[in-house]
């Protein structure tokens, strides 16, 4: 364990805080912990870490709430921390606080430029200092760490209500002044309470005068070489203000194509791959972490095989690209090529342009089984002028697999599923997705041009494409649905998002106007098996199917409705009009026929909705584990294991673990894959972005096994599948995501 701070409890302090504890958890077993605190204070070991430390030993799957008692005692500890910086009391002064921090530059001046002293002392009362005790141990240590305000030599400047009130100010501080105090309180209610998360963007630098509060982005790479450099450079930018970024390659030309007309000089996607592996180790997030990136590619690609190698650990070093992430696009007619076990050809997209004058890239199939996509790509196999590699589809789909059982990677990307059911599909395409694969937005390349003026200037234009930007926040599903709260909360939520929009500062300009062209959001969910768990659901179950298809409509009916209603104040965002939500066909294609429905449906008509994307389940792992949930829509890996970093290393256990409750927590690799399947196809028509959907295998799985999950997948309309986390391998999900 390491040592927390040099603050110090005094007997008489500890004496109270141990008190009340006891009156709080008299279930636990009090008598070890306080033998052994007695013993270290009597050799004279008086500091915060040592009762915390004490408390975390009795921390079993038999007593839990032992982690509670570990989190007030370093609640106390960082009371003691920030009053001996302030040298006023832990959670009082609230409108000095603000002050101080923005004369020194750490919060921005709009927070006392727009909110009056009589607002700040207001709001400062409204904090409830008695809300720390939601966190669990392992939450609060999380949030302390890596998202409360601090010094450049470390020392604490915020405690976790203040910034929960301070992100709650800032998402609101452009709201009308008439109605802006309620809406601050509502949000810090639905904070405050775990109801939900904001992701980590805008829990770590909301109201502070550093970083940008978006998620990750997603950007199409055009092929030509100022747009392929200045793509890197926008990657560059991102990935320094702590954006995850997706990046569709699909549009570059083949190895061995033409350029200009002289044959077999590209070299293909693997180098332009390579720059942005140079790019994600040099350019950090924040100074934090190395950036992260993903590369998708359509499985029809010329270079599909090199690109599914790109992250194996043998081979060619040359052709290793080990710190991105991969992705393979893939039509319905090639799953379907790999079902009956026929052949499947391989293209080069610029040639496709120049001899059949369109992209493949371009078209998907608008019915299963039948439409554009399979029209145009038997058009190529059919024409003698262009050239093609065949292959058996299987082939191909085994190196998919070997790589996701080294590597976890590639994610599975269903194009055709993905744009039947975009919303926008009026305004262009969706090639591929982002670093945890649940955003689903039109998507375009920026192009670049260059032209000089009579005086000797070079100026530098370009045609801005959708440069795609999810904004993230994430219902901590267990407690807001065991308290009754969707239908207050969403409300709240989707407000909250929708301001990060117009408050967000992005330094790449297409991604700022893409933002404000659709007005995107992702609202998502955690903590589905704690849900499970305390409503007593088995997860291979077809109620827990049921249930995931009833709460993920209400989910949604709610989202739909509240933007709605911001859209009748605010207005729609701007390409409403063509949509599937102004045709109605929105709706319809879901099914969607009730009265309640059927209402909302005409209301959007009418009144439009403010957001052109809503919903989308990232991995949340981080902000999850603040929440005190499960991550995501994910089964558990263990009820009890250790969260482990580079300093300290903590006990852990499932969420309300206990002697009903544990029956129901199924570690992740024991499984059947197929319920959690049939759970997400259930969830996934009801959200109109995608779901971050891991499967969990043992290393030892049969290829038939993996192949039969993937096609289950694909069958039960999934739009992604993110990793394949096999028994034999660790990944990383996205620290942007976490939400």
């Amino acid at each position: 364990m390491n040592k927390m701070s040099k603050s110090t409890i005094t007997k008489n302090g500890l004496d109270e805080i141990i008190g009340e504890l006891r009156h709080r958890f008299p279930h636990l077993t009090w008598k070890p912990f306080l033998e052994r605190l007695k013993a270290m204070t009597s050799q004279h070991q008086t500091e915060a870490n040592i009762p915390v430390m004490a408390a975390l030993d009795q921390l079993t799957a038999q007593e839990a709430d032992w982690t509670f008692v570990a989190s007030k005692l370093y609640s106390h500890n960082l009371y003691e921390e920030v009053s001996s910086e302030r040298h006023i009391p832990a959670y009082e002064q609230f409108s000095l606080l603000i002050k101080q921090l923005v004369e020194q530059g750490f919060y921005k001046k709009e927070l006392i430029e727009e909110y009056s002293e009589e607002e700040l002392q207001h709001l400062g009362s409204y904090i409830d200092k008695k809300k720390d005790e939601f966190f669990t141990y392992i939450g609060l240590k999380t949030l302390a760490d890596r998202y409360l305000a601090r010094t450049h030599r470390g020392q604490l400047l915020e405690l976790p209500q203040e910034r929960l009130m301070i992100i709650a100010m800032s998402l609101m501080v452009k709201e009308s002044k008439q109605k802006r105090i309620k809406l601050v309180e509502e949000s810090y209610w639905a904070l405050s309470n775990l109801y939900m998360t904001v992701a980590t963007p805008t829990l770590a630098n909301a109201g502070k005068t550093h970083g940008q509060l978006s998620s990750c982005f997603i950007d199409t790479v055009d092929d030509s070489l100022k747009g392929i450099f200045d793509s890197n450079t926008d990657a560059a930018t991102v990935s320094k203000n702590g954006g995850g970024l997706g990046v569709y390659l699909g549009k570059i030309r083949a190895k061995g194509s033409t350029i200009k007309g002289f044959k077999g000089t590209s070299s293909g996607v693997l180098p332009w791959m390579k720059q942005l592996n140079n790019t994600a180790v040099s350019v950090d997030q924040l100074g934090q972490r190395q950036g992260a990136i993903a590369v998708y590619l359509d499985v029809w690609h010329k270079d599909i095989f090199s690109f599914l190698d790109a992250k194996l650990n043998n081979g060619d070093e040359r052709q290793r690209t080990h710190d991105l992430f991969t992705g393979v696009c893939i039509p319905d007619l090639f799953m379907e090529k790999v079902e009956a076990r026929e052949d499947w050809h391989l293209f080069d997209p610029h040639e496709v342009r120049q001899v059949m004058g369109f992209s493949l890239e371009d078209v998907y199939d608008e019915r299963k089984g039948r439409g554009s996509f399979r029209d145009y790509y038997y058009a190529c196999v059919a024409n003698e002028d262009l050239s093609s590699v065949k292959v058996p589809a299987i082939d191909i789909m085994k190196r998919v697999m070997i790589s996701q059982l080294e590597t976890g990677t590639p994610y599975m990307f269903y194009r055709d599923t993905v744009n039947r059911m975009n919303t926008n599909r009026h305004e262009g395409m969706i090639y591929s997705s982002n670093l945890c694969t649940e955003i689903m937005q039109n998507m375009s390349a920026t192009t670049v041009r260059e032209q000089t003026t009579s005086d000797g200037e070079i100026i530098t234009t370009k045609k801005a494409g959708d440069y795609v930007v999810c904004n993230l926040s994430s219902i901590s599903l267990a407690t807001a649905v065991k308290n009754d709260v969707l239908e207050r909360l969403i409300p709240i939520q989707v407000r909250m998002l929708d301001n990060v929009i117009d408050l967000n500062t992005i330094e790449v300009p297409q991604a700022e106007m893409t933002n404000q062209k659709y007005r995107a959001i992702g609202l998502g969910t955690f903590g589905w098996h704690h849900l499970l768990a305390e409503m007593k659901i088995p997860w291979e179950s077809e109620k827990a199917v049921q249930y995931a298809d009833e709460l993920y409509e209400n989910i949604h009916y709610y989202t739909v409705k509240a933007s709605m209603e911001l859209a009748n104040e605010k207005g729609s965002y701007p390409v409403f009009e063509g949509s599937t939500y102004s045709t109605g066909e929105y709706f319809d294609s879901r099914g969607y026929h009730s009265k309640r429905w059927s209402d909302l449906k005409q209301q959007v008509k009418e009144k439009g909705v403010r957001n052109g994307y809503l919903m989308a389940v990232a991995p949340n792992s981080s902000t999850s584990l603040i929440a005190g949930a499960t991550a995501s829509i994910d089964p558990i890996f263990k009820k009890e294991y250790a969260e482990e970093k580079k300093n300290y290393k903590i006990p852990v256990t499932a969420p309300n673990l206990n002697q009903d409750t544990t029956w129901y927590y199924k570690p992740a690799h024991t499984i059947d894959q197929h319920w959690s399947i049939k759970q997400n196809g259930a969830r996934q028509k009801h959200i109109d972005q995608s779901v971050s959907f891991n499967l969990y295998v043992k290393n030892n799985i049969k290829a038939k096994e993996l192949l039969d999950l993937h096609s289950d997948a694909w069958k039960n309309g999934l739009k992604t599948t993110y990793y394949v986390r096999s028994t034999s391998s660790e990944l990383e999900d996205c620290e942007s995501c976490s939400s």
